[in-house]
């Protein structure tokens, strides 16, 4: 495009836009000075340098890490993120080194480019690491893109007059006025307030679930409240940041009262189930618990379910108004004893005295039994082929299992009963044949007009 073209453009477009042209064409035509262009060689010839000796770093680097078993993963996480900005790395450093030594040795001026750019790497790399904290993708990569384009334009001096020009890109909603720069500014104050909520409620937590004073229903409640606290804060601070009226969102909450009533029901229920599990301690985490064919340990206790893991490694979650309007057996709720019981039966030819002996010695044998409690057995009733007994006896640890333990107090009953002679009875049925008398008459012998035999059964038990 000729120079007449251009500025027939430049004065077709409005005044402010003109002035940013121009701006764009004054930038363009200082970067073509020789000294300048020189200073742009150097720079890309470092990167260059740079991308080279991040190219070989990258190979010890990934090596390095492998070697350290251990590590948590936000430290491992943050490896990754500066493997993949070794160029960054690398040509920050070289661009202060060079700008350093050329300000000794030549004219501040043959420098200042490269000072520039020294600025602007290093606080991209700033920026790439410190965007991390913000949890949510889309979120991060906003923030990241805002404040790199921020720090260049800090850096290279446009920053006053991009901020008029976003500015002044608004819309108008009679006296509510936003502008692009307004809703860059809220979002990129938005992300940082929720990281920080996040991080804050995040050593909270910690702190309150270390503090053994507090009961776990409690730690649990104090936590939630403290994250929602921070987290509104949040959002109403980054609003605010947007000149949005706060006063405004009267009308809003009670729209969004109505709605809640007529198509959340279930979802605020929970929620208020959730609230009222944790403030009566019904239900605290660590707790065994029945719900229905549901047997396990309640592992977290959220705003709308409850975590329950059980023994085959399945995770349930549970509404929480399942858990206030069912059935719950909680087999800790008040202490960690619970009680099992055992049946079994002996031979009549068996002393009941010394089975019941055996078997109680046997089942305080058995690891997890409580001796404190010692296991009782009693008979409960005469059965066709044998005694019948129950054992009962204490565990408080349920969530170690309860079939488990079961089967090594049976195990246990097995081994003592055979030690000391005591059997086990179980049916017996024997069948004979028996063959029809002969026809005359001598015994043993089938008659002739029956070619068959009889079949007779006698169940005899044992």
């Amino acid at each position: 495009m000729d120079p007449e073209t251009l500025a027939r453009v430049v004065e077709a477009t409005s005044p402010q836009a003109a002035n940013f042209i121009q701006e764009v064409l004054d930038f363009a035509d200082g970067l073509l000075r020789p000294w300048r262009l020189y200073q742009i060689a150097i720079a890309a010839g470092l990167m260059v340098v740079s991308w080279v000796l991040a190219r070989h770093a990258r190979r010890r680097l990934r090596a390095w890490v492998r070697r350290r078993e251990g590590w948590p993963k936000w430290r491992l996480r943050m490896v990754l993120e500066v493997e993949k900005r070794l160029v960054l790395v690398f040509w920050a450093p070289l661009l202060w080194a060079t700008f350093l030594i050329m300000r000794q040795v030549t004219w501040p001026s043959h420098s200042y480019l490269i000072g520039i750019m020294a600025s602007i790497a290093t606080a991209w790399l700033f920026v790439a690491l410190v965007s991390r904290l913000v949890r949510n993708r889309l979120l991060r990569r906003i923030v990241a893109w805002s404040l790199w384009i921020y720090v260049t334009l800090y850096y290279a001096g446009y920053l006053d007059e991009t901020s008029a020009f976003l500015e002044r890109a608004a819309v108008e909603f009679g006296d509510f006025r936003l502008s692009a720069l307004a809703i860059l500014k809220a979002m990129v104050v938005t992300a940082v307030l929720f990281s920080i909520a996040r991080t804050v409620s995040a050593q909270a937590s910690i702190s309150i679930r270390s503090n053994d004073d507090i009961s776990p229903s409690m730690r649990v409640l104090i936590g939630k409240v403290v994250q929602i606290a921070l987290y509104t804060a949040a959002f109403f601070i980054g609003l605010k940041a947007v000149g949005f009226d706060l006063t405004g969102l009267a009308v809003l909450s009670g729209a969004i009262g109505v709605g809640l009533g007529f198509g959340l029901q279930k979802v605020v229920s929970n929620l208020v189930s959730g609230v009222i599990i944790l403030l009566d301690k019904s239900i605290k985490p660590g707790d065994v618990i029945s719900l229905g064919e549901t047997f396990g340990w309640i592992n977290t206790l959220g705003a709308r379910y409850a975590s329950v893991v059980t023994r085959d490694g399945k995770e349930f979650l549970i509404p929480n108004e399942d858990l206030i309007t069912g059935q719950v057996v909680n087999w800790s709720h008040t202490n960690d004893f619970v009680r099992l019981d055992i049946f079994f039966g002996t031979a009549y030819a068996d002393d009941p005295h010394q089975v019941r002996k055996v078997a109680i010695d046997a089942a305080s044998s058995v690891d997890r039994v409580l001796l404190s409690r010692p296991p009782v057995c009693h008979i409960v009733g005469f059965g066709d082929s044998s005694v019948d007994y129950i054992l009962r006896f204490w565990i408080t640890d349920p969530t170690g299992g309860l079939t488990n333990i079961r089967g090594n107090v049976y195990l246990a009953l097995w081994d003592a009963f055979k030690a000391n002679g005591i059997s086990i009875p179980f049916p017996q049925r024997e069948v004979r044949l028996l063959d029809q008398p002969p026809a005359n008459g001598a015994p043993g012998q089938a008659p002739d007009d029956n070619s068959g035999s009889d079949i007779s059964a006698r169940s005899q038990e044992n």
